[in-house]
């Protein structure tokens, strides 16, 4: 199944600097893992925002949510999921 996930990040601004950097490392470690396996097939970045958008090819809802819940920044993320399907009038074969 495929998502369409924004996720909007807001550390709190006391938090210190070394705290967040090793937040962002192991959040970069998990992202690259899980693209890697094939789960996280994309991932964009919003110009001038600390957001993402990014396409996950996950099994169910379920494992999505215990993807994403699993993310260290998890507790600073605002996140919109929506499901998605084939286009009836996409050319992408492969693209399911």
């Amino acid at each position: 199944m495929l998502f369409h996930v924004r996720m909007n990040v807001s550390l709190p601004t006391a938090m210190p600097a070394d705290q967040a950097a090793k937040l962002k490392a192991d959040e970069k470690a998990l992202a690259q893992q899980l693209q890697n396996e094939g789960k996280w097939r994309h991932l964009w970045r919003i110009a001038g925002q600390y957001a993402n958008i990014s396409i996950f090819d996950v099994a169910s809802v379920d494992e999505l949510h215990a993807l994403l819940t699993a993310l260290p920044l998890f507790p600073y993320m605002q996140i919109e999921v929506m499901p998605l399907c084939r286009h009836p009038s996409s050319v992408r074969d492969n693209d399911l």
